[in-house]
């Protein structure tokens, strides 16, 4: 499996299609069709999350928050809703990576992390990622986790969304929210990826 499961070209055709044909049965608007993506790209998704982490790095009781009880301290920031109703955070250090997956279908905390990607729904991914995790990151994502760091691997379900707080690089002391804000990637928050220094 690759992480890339089509090019940008076939996915773009593919949302063209479904939006003329959405449009042309009348299940949907233009306008209604703008404003969604809007919201996935502005309102709720990966910038959301990354605002989270972000604040948990920089506010030590916020963190400890987060990680007693994650949709509640999301919560105090705005952030909920539909598939976000029960997040839990598990967090990267240095003896422990995380990663999640859900291996029934594709159960995702959507508020923070915004639309999942394919690759995260394809059964190659749900299936060979708690089996061999650590061959999995490295050949399909390109990382390459020590022998020495114990790899987790969460079980999202409809009753619980996981997430990771992934470590905070080295060299971004002098750096506010914002600015680690924008470091954050969303296979980071879900443990595929880590955070870059920058």
């Amino acid at each position: 499996m690759s992480a890339t499961v089509r090019s940008q070209e076939e996915i773009a055709a593919r949302v063209k299609a479904l939006e003329a044909l959405m449009i042309e049965k009348g299940i949907m608007t233009t306008e209604a069709v703008d404003r969604l993506a809007e919201i996935y790209e502005n309102e709720v998704g990966p910038q959301l999350g990354a605002g989270v982490v972000a604040k948990a790095w920089t506010d030590p009781e916020f963190k400890a928050r987060l990680l007693e009880n994650s949709t509640k301290a999301c919560a105090e920031l705005g952030i909920g809703g539909l598939q976000g109703e029960d997040m839990v955070v598990v967090e990267n250090t240095d003896t422990v990576h995380n990663v999640i997956t859900c291996t029934l279908c594709s159960c995702y905390p959507w508020p923070v992390l915004g639309l999942p990607p394919n690759w995260y729904k394809e059964p190659a991914y749900r299936s060979r990622i708690v089996r061999e995790p650590r061959k999995v990151l490295r050949e399909d994502f390109g990382l390459d986790i020590p022998d020495s760091v114990e790899i987790r691997v969460w079980d999202s379900s409809s009753e619980m969304r996981y997430w990771v707080l992934p470590q905070r690089p080295a060299g971004t002391d002098g750096l506010d929210e914002k600015a680690l804000a924008e470091l954050i990637t969303r296979d980071a928050m879900i443990g595929t990826g880590v955070v870059a220094a920058p």
